[in-house]
């Protein structure tokens, strides 16, 4: 497993029972997780001095339950040097907060690839949420294209690039449903070096199409390989917790790629490491081709 990078603003303190104790800057939250099916004691003592609690409902969906008034929203910083971005945190009624901290091991990942590679790079970030991804491959020299469904996650997206520093990086920003772009894309004849996707198990699009994870990727990433440049760079799929195993969405990257670019093919889970007990949080997974 490769956990992620060590953040200076972010960290699980403790995990046990259904739930994380994480500190986001100066504000200590409790989220459920359903991989923490442990039920060890807690070790930390913040987990009574928690800032607010997400509790989930029977019917689905959840709310916060706030012990002190909390701004709505806040930052928090990971990486440093020029690879430092500043990112916006805000609880949602979905329990998320705007930021994966575990993808900070793949962002540092695809910023190596660039600059190492030599050359202009285009990414293509799709289902890119709130950027982390694209505001790296940006920091690193990267021409990238963002999409995702969701209006208002994409205004998040460049508030994050705003307040990293990056709003005049060459970043399209756009809302759309991820497979008709690329679609269009490949009519186009566009084409990028890198292609990113974080796609969810189920979603919408912004007309109401339906995505269903296992029926719907082997077919996206097949399109995707269409519209990757004759020297591609990478090519990255990731999985959450509910999602596809790290071996299945490297056979389909193994199958789909290699057959006309070579290159090898990686897999592995991330997660996030608990600093009471010295053990890693399993928080999803991640396969990589690459040149």
């Amino acid at each position: 497993m490769r956990p992620a990078d060590t953040w200076k603003d972010y960290e699980l303190l403790d995990a046990t029972d259904g739930n994380r104790l994480e500190r986001w800057g100066e504000t200590i939250l409790i989220r459920p997780d359903p991989q923490v099916v442990w039920k060890t004691p807690k070790q930390s003592p913040l987990w009574a001095k928690a800032d607010a609690v997400y509790h989930r409902s029977n019917q689905g969906g959840g709310e916060w339950e706030y012990k002190r008034r909390l701004p709505e929203k806040w930052k928090i910083s990971c990486g440093e040097g020029e690879d430092k971005l500043t990112l916006i945190v805000s609880p949602t009624g979905f329990k998320h907060t705007g930021v994966f901290p575990e993808q900070a091991v793949n962002w540092a990942w695809y910023a190596q690839k660039i600059r190492a590679a030599g050359r202009p790079v285009k990414v293509l970030n799709l289902f890119g949420y709130t950027g982390g991804a694209t505001l790296a491959c940006a920091a690193a020299g990267a021409t990238v294209c963002h999409v995702d469904a969701s209006k208002g996650i994409v205004a998040w997206g460049k508030d994050n690039a705003a307040a990293s520093g990056l709003a005049d990086r060459p970043i399209r920003w756009l809302v759309d449903d991820c497979a008709k772009f690329v679609a269009r894309e490949k009519r186009r004849g566009n084409t990028y070096d890198g292609i990113i996707m974080d796609p969810p198990s189920y979603g919408r699009g912004p007309g109401g199409e339906i995505w269903k994870l296992e029926d719907c990727i082997y077919d996206l990433i097949s399109q995707c390989e269409e519209v990757l440049s004759d020297t591609p760079l990478f090519f990255a799929v990731n999985s959450y917790t509910t999602g596809l195993s790290p071996a299945v969405m490297e056979y389909m990257l193994k199958t789909t790629l290699v057959p006309r670019f070579g290159g090898q093919t990686s897999c592995d889970e991330i997660g996030l490491p608990v600093s009471a007990t010295g053990g890693v949080v399993p928080c999803g997974a991640t396969a990589i081709w690459e040149e």
